[in-house]
């Protein structure tokens, strides 16, 4: 009878973490101007059978918590030591952002247009070297957790590169929140440096910068652990429905014709329709007003919470959907699903007010 060989540790900054463990690492990043350290917190969960290595990272850009608190709700979920394989998981990738509360790094760069990055170049640069050198090397798939920027939501979505992707776009449909973005790489970005190596990854995005938000916590709690069930990092849920998804591949964004006080008619997960008035705009005295109109069928997935806007600003971010009907009852449905009001979901958490 052949002998099975024992799972190997996986180290990471230095620390071999045996199989059947998990345990928290501490990744040293450049000083505070007051020679107080900085390092980026990771939390790995390396099982005792052999299995793919997910990442799970969030706050890539400082100012976005809602990934923050997925983390944590996932680390403490009751099956997550006996997972297959090996979960990574990162709360704070930017932890100077996260400490300012600011999107951006210190030197003002975005990490992430800053990948694979350089031990020798920017603060930014170096960053994403250590994310690349130290994290992407283990891994076999990528979930990055987002947030709409400061004052604007959005609608939980999956974007990933599609086109001839077919196991990125399995795990897209499998994380299971209603509307998949076929988006295009940016250069620099994460998501091109797992490209380049051949790791499928998906961008969830939901909700808005510097706010929690339960819905959107919620959502992407369940579609990391639809994920790795689909990975066979858990045992699937037999009774759970094939979801209700569909893939756009567009967004478009309605940006007001002048400066004013914004008074919107639709949010976030809206249906609308070409011709439809988004959102009126005045000064303020009532005067000069004007319309932002819809130039596509389709529904809303982002949009600014901020009455206050400047012509040519960017108000209302629109997939395209040819049947956008099809999709917009699955999209209400699925937040009644998940609102704390009337709660059936089997989740230990309390809802966040």
């Amino acid at each position: 009878m052949a002998t099975v060989k024992p799972r190997a540790a996986i180290e990471i900054a230095g620390v071999s973490v045996k199989p059947g463990s998990r345990q928290s690492i501490d990744i040293p990043l450049p000083s505070f101007y007051t020679h107080s350290s900085v390092n980026m917190p990771v939390h790995v969960v390396h099982g005792r059978k052999p299995g793919p290595v997910l990442l799970v990272s969030a706050a890539i850009h400082g100012d976005e918590l809602t990934g923050v608190e997925i983390v944590r709700r996932l680390l403490a979920h009751k099956f997550i030591g006996r997972i297959r394989g090996t979960l990574i998981a990162i709360p704070v990738v930017n932890v100077f952002g996260f400490v300012s509360q600011s999107r951006y790094l210190p030197d003002r760069r975005d990490l992430n247009r800053s990948f694979p990055g350089s031990e020798k170049g920017s603060m930014a640069s170096r960053l994403a070297n250590v994310i690349t050198t130290e994290i992407i090397s283990h891994c076999t798939h990528i979930i990055d957790l987002h947030s709409g920027a400061v004052n604007r939501e959005n609608l939980p979505q999956i974007r990933a590169k599609l086109s001839d992707e077919p196991e990125t776009e399995a795990l897209a449909r499998a994380f299971s929140v209603p509307v998949i973005l076929d988006s295009n790489l940016l250069e620099g970005s994460f998501r091109a440096a797992a490209h380049e190596r051949g790791i499928p990854m998906l961008v969830y995005e939901a909700g808005e910068a510097l706010r929690f938000n339960e819905v959107a916590i919620r959502a992407g709690v369940k579609g990391v652990l639809h994920v790795m069930a689909a990975l066979d990092m858990r045992l699937k849920n037999k009774k759970r429905r094939s979801p209700v998804t569909m893939i756009a591949n567009t967004s478009r964004w309605m940006r007001a014709p002048q400066s004013g006080i914004l008074r919107t008619l639709v949010g976030v997960g809206a249906r609308v329709e070409s011709g439809d008035t988004l959102a009126y705009i005045n000064d303020p005295l009532g005067e000069n007003t004007s319309t932002i109109d819809s130039t596509v069928d389709g529904i809303v997935i982002g949009k600014t919470n901020l009455p206050l806007v400047f012509e040519g600003e960017a108000v209302f971010n629109i997939a395209a959907y040819d049947a956008s009907h099809k999709i917009s009852d699955h999209i209400e449905a699925y937040h009644e699903y998940l609102a704390p009001s009337g709660d059936v979901l089997d989740d230990e958490e309390p809802p966040l007010a």
